[in-house]
């Protein structure tokens, strides 16, 4: 993670912020079907910011310090904006005069309905995301189980292979000293028979 990646997202979510600062005034002077057209490009536009402010979010957790606070900073703003116009577009789809207050019921309705379920998939997103993370995490940890085996068999590999050599030359050792031993026996043998002459 980089602060690269952070300002690559960061411009995603200005583009998305452009598109949607725009649709709460055009929904104001709108209606019927060209209103719920703009609520449900307002919701879609809404989900993807909120995604691109989520993967801002990751990118801030790993950042490194120096660049922590600046990135707070922005996010907490984005988050700050994004939620005015969020308040902004639901007045704006709720906005009839009091002359048409049944249509204005079924707009609100409509505009709470599409609005839980875009806050619904977000949290699916969110948690998916989550799984995702600890997917990698696990996947992570069974390398490093999979490399520190690797590395403990190939050490008790180099250890058996190092005592076979040891015993080798422990087999060696014992061998040169039966060898002198019978050596000396035999040269004592030879001392006793001089003395005797």
């Amino acid at each position: 993670m980089s602060s690269e990646e952070f300002e690559k997202l960061q411009e995603m979510y200005r583009s998305l912020y452009e598109e949607l600062k725009l649709i709460p005034e055009r929904a104001l002077k709108s209606h019927g079907e060209e209103r719920k057209k703009l609520v449900r490009t307002f919701d879609e536009r809404h989900g993807e910011a909120e995604e691109v402010l989520q993967g801002m979010e990751e990118e801030l957790r790993g950042a490194p310090s120096s660049y922590k606070n600046a990135m707070g900073a922005k996010l907490r703003l984005y988050r700050r904006d994004l939620g005015k116009l969020q308040r902004d577009m639901k007045n704006s789809a709720s906005g009839f005069s009091s002359s048409s207050q049944t249509v204005q019921g079924s707009q609100q309705s409509l505009y709470s309905s599409q609005n839980q379920q875009s806050t619904h998939l977000q949290s699916q997103r969110a948690l998916l995301l989550q799984g995702t993370e600890s997917l990698n995490n696990a996947s992570q940890s069974i390398e490093r189980s999979q490399r520190i085996a690797a590395e403990t068999d190939q050490i008790g590999t180099d250890i058996i292979e190092e005592l076979g050599e040891q015993r080798e030359q422990l087999d060696r050792t014992r061998n040169r000293l039966e060898n002198t031993g019978e050596n000396l026996s035999r040269s004592r043998k030879v001392l006793r028979a001089m003395s005797r002459r």
